[in-house]
């Protein structure tokens, strides 16, 4: 069972009462909550809900690591296996598409990165800029270049490392994709479709919620490490705006305006890439949500 949305749209609530009903796991499909740094700022699962219902890939990597879908793939798999022989309903749900379509269409098969590399190549970008590793790459991987905007920090150096580290481009190795998880006919996919007006009010109410539940305080706890700015954790919504706050460049108010602001954008690209990339999820309403959620408990009551 495949259970996505936009950020703040309901969907951990409606995974969480159909894994009560069904006797089914909650398997994480969101990138950020995947850090066990980053409880509050991601919205993760609270400690009572996690209690209620086994939780999976919640929480269990270092904001350090630069955490990838090809790795959260492999320990997806690894849940897989481990729930299938249990014969235990896996109940994936999040918003992170590239994860949805790794389960449903397959992933670049892309080998691990070494260290030295991605730091040589970081090093380069902090030295050289944006613009001059831009240039590299359009003479190493053109069609990459091409895809990728010429100020895109991260996805420029990932498609550089690449190069230096396999001698082929990022779309060569896109190609050669690694079967899915999930191939079609084995799952059922929701996504949740709120109104725009709810939603980005909702999202406002519980960016200001996280803030009075500590999300400053755990952010804090982040900067204090140091670590590289381009690592995933480190761009959660909402991290770097409280980070210059925390610098007292900007205002605890100017912080929590860009991070509401942020998720917002956020949740409009939720819409589009789900609806171009992953036509196979079938987009429901909140208030339809309990009639597919019963049909789903009928279908797979333990």
């Amino acid at each position: 069972m495949l259970i996505a949305g936009p950020t703040a749209s309901g969907k951990s609530a409606l995974a969480l009462a159909l894994a009560q009903k069904t006797g089914g796991v909650i398997v994480n499909a969101d990138s950020m909550q995947v850090y066990r740094d980053l409880r509050i700022i991601t919205a993760r699962p609270t400690p009572e809900e996690e209690a209620l219902v086994p939780h999976r890939l919640y929480g269990y990597v270092d904001a350090a690591t630069n955490f990838s879908a090809g790795s959260w793939v492999t320990d997806a798999a690894a849940v897989l296996t481990e729930l299938r022989a249990k014969k235990t309903l896996p109940i994936f749900v999040g918003g992170s598409g590239l994860y949805f379509k790794a389960l449903t269409r397959g992933l670049s098969a892309v080998p691990p990165i070494a260290p030295d590399i991605r730091e040589s190549v970081r090093a380069r970008l902090e030295r050289d800029g944006v613009e001059a590793l831009h240039e590299d790459l359009a003479r190493r991987d053109p069609a990459s270049a091409e895809r990728l905007k010429p100020r895109d920090r991260t996805r420029i150096a990932r498609a550089l490392e690449v190069v230096e580290a396999t001698g082929r481009s990022l779309t060569d190795w896109h190609r050669e994709g690694l079967p899915p998880l999930l191939p079609e006919g084995e799952f059922r996919a929701l996504f949740l479709d709120p109104g725009r007006d709810e939603l980005y009010g909702r999202i406002d109410a519980r960016f200001d919620a996280m803030l009075e539940a500590g999300a400053l305080e755990e952010v804090e706890r982040l900067a204090a490490r140091r670590l590289d700015p381009l690592l995933p954790a480190m761009k959660a919504h909402g991290v770097p705006a409280l980070i210059r706050h925390l610098r007292g460049e900007i205002s605890l108010e100017e912080a929590a305006t860009i991070g509401r602001a942020d998720t917002r954008h956020y949740a409009k690209r939720q819409f589009t890439w789900f609806r171009h990339q992953l036509p196979e999820f079938e987009w429901v309403k909140p208030g339809a949500a309990g009639a597919w959620l019963e049909t789903a408990r009928r279908r797979y009551e333990p």
